[in-house]
């Protein structure tokens, strides 16, 4: 079993959830069951899947959760272009939350590349 909190990925990814549920508490109240809510779970995701799949017994098990993480800021990152289409994120935390994204991204690629 390996101790997730001691990767960076992880790391990140935790405070980058954090700066999501900031973001959006700025939605409009109609937003709440919908942008607020997927935009929160796929950033919640992403950490958690790390977290989960640090469990597995297998390099294979936890690439397979490292997919999942990546799938999700995927995921997220067009939720966050959705909304700033939509002029509900400010324009300098939509381009630090891409940037974040991108960089989060590019860290579960490595991992699960040295995993195999």
């Amino acid at each position: 079993m390996r101790d997730y909190s001691q990767y960076q990925v992880w790391n990140e990814a935790v405070d980058f959830a954090v700066s999501v549920y900031q973001n959006t508490q700025k939605f409009p109240s109609e937003e709440k069951f919908g942008l607020v809510s997927q935009m929160r779970r796929a950033a919640v995701s992403i950490p958690s899947n790390i977290a989960e799949g640090s469990s597995r017994s297998s390099e294979k098990e936890f690439s397979r959760f490292l997919e999942f993480s990546l799938g999700s800021s995927f995921e997220l990152k067009t939720q966050m272009i959705i909304a700033n289409k939509l002029d509900l994120l400010e324009k300098g935390a939509f381009s630090n939350s891409i940037l974040a994204l991108d960089s989060i991204g590019k860290q579960l690629n490595g991992l699960r590349n040295s995993l195999k």
